[in-house]
């Protein structure tokens, strides 16, 4: 899973890559430009992994990952219709999912671009930066069109007036601030578009960038913003990255300790990364041995063949079937041979829908 962080500049979009990836990247002085990303990679906390992990005594535990990619900000209002542009909008294009930063902190020492504090003007800045970009994608592609409609044979005129009508149709939505991704399009048109990679169709995560004096109120907060907002496909989280880059620096034993003297029951982090599962719609299957245990990150729905091309292709190619067990059965039994004992670990053809938390072991022959 591959997710860009967003945001206008002093948003604290850096300082949360760093709390993410437990990073160091330079949080100040990142202008409008065209400049190389912060990339870094989180592990997913999965408590699941940890306990199959103690069980079989593996040479190696791997967890999924999350690579995050953090670009640099946006333009702030007066620059608006610039929008994302060359190499910025490349890396996003090829991200699975966004998380735009938006700050609801005060400091003064860190002047805010607009000159104030205003986290839902900030939200719609975000929104229609990605807007303009997908925009334009779309005007030079109608322009081609208009072009190549002048010299197509029948077939290829067919085609192409079936895609003019589509953009055209998704540009007004859009133009009437209705992003992509909450446009009725049917599978055929989700698939027709799928070389644009518009931004506005992917998920959209917002985190408001809360100060440490709100902590206490950040359930309260969320549902006050999210009151403000009604849009459908759409996530809110209240996270302090200042604090969750600091406590990124620590062991996770400190980390625990600091927590728990504040009285949170889960790391902000850890909520971050299983909203951006419940956005895309991911669950984890686990493979298991001596040598390794390992969780791997698919979509909802993914039958068990498509599923074994995420461990080698080679197991998809050849694949015979599936050997599952649930995570819970294995857990209460304790292991796959009571497991096989007990008719709990079953045969399952390439048609299988695997399921969050499914144990697997694939036959295959190449």
């Amino acid at each position: 899973m591959e997710i860009g962080i967003v945001g206008l500049a002093s948003s604290g979009k850096t300082t949360l890559f760093n709390a993410l990836t437990k990073g160091r990247a330079e949080t100040a002085g990142r202008g409008f430009a065209n400049l190389a990303p912060n990339i870094g990679v989180a592990k997913v906390p999965d408590e699941r992994l940890q306990r199959l992990s103690a069980m079989f005594k593996p040479q190696k535990t791997t967890p999924a990952e999350i690579k995050y990619t953090d670009v640099a900000p946006a333009p702030s209002s007066e620059k608006k219709k610039e929008g994302w542009t060359g190499q910025l909008l490349a890396y996003l294009s090829q991200e699975d999912a966004l998380v735009a930063v938006i700050r609801a902190f005060k400091d003064d020492s860190i002047p805010h671009p607009d000159g104030s504090i205003d986290p839902l003007r900030d939200l719609g800045n975000i929104e229609m930066e990605l807007a303009f970009s997908d925009l334009a994608i779309m005007e030079r592609r109608l322009e081609k069109l208009v072009n190549s409609l002048k010299a197509a044979k029948p077939a290829e005129r067919e085609a192409h007036l079936k895609e003019q009508s589509l953009l055209g149709r998704i540009k007004a939505s859009l133009e009437k601030d209705i992003p992509v991704r909450e446009q009725a399009l049917s599978p055929d048109e989700l698939k027709a578009l799928e070389g644009y990679k518009f931004l506005t169709q992917k998920p959209l995560l917002a985190v408001f960038n809360i100060g440490e004096n709100d902590l206490k109120q950040t359930s309260a907060l969320e549902v006050e913003w999210l009151k403000k907002i009604h849009k459908p496909q759409f996530r809110l989280l209240a996270i302090c990255a200042k604090l969750e880059a600091e406590l990124s620096q620590l062991t996770d034993e400190e980390a625990k300790s600091f927590r728990s003297d504040m009285g949170a029951t889960e790391p902000a982090l850890d909520k971050l990364v299983r909203t951006s599962y419940d956005v895309l719609g991911l669950i984890n299957f686990f493979t298991v041995g001596p040598d390794e245990v390992k969780a791997w990150t698919i979509r909802k729905g993914t039958p068990a063949q498509k599923a074994a091309g995420k461990i080698h292709t080679d197991i998809e190619r050849g694949f015979i079937r599936a050997e599952v067990v649930t995570y819970t059965d294995l857990i209460k039994v304790g292991g796959l041979a009571e497991a096989r004992k007990l008719g709990l670990l079953r045969a399952e053809g390439k048609t299988y829908e695997v399921k969050d938390g499914d144990v697997i072991n694939y036959l295959f022959n190449v």
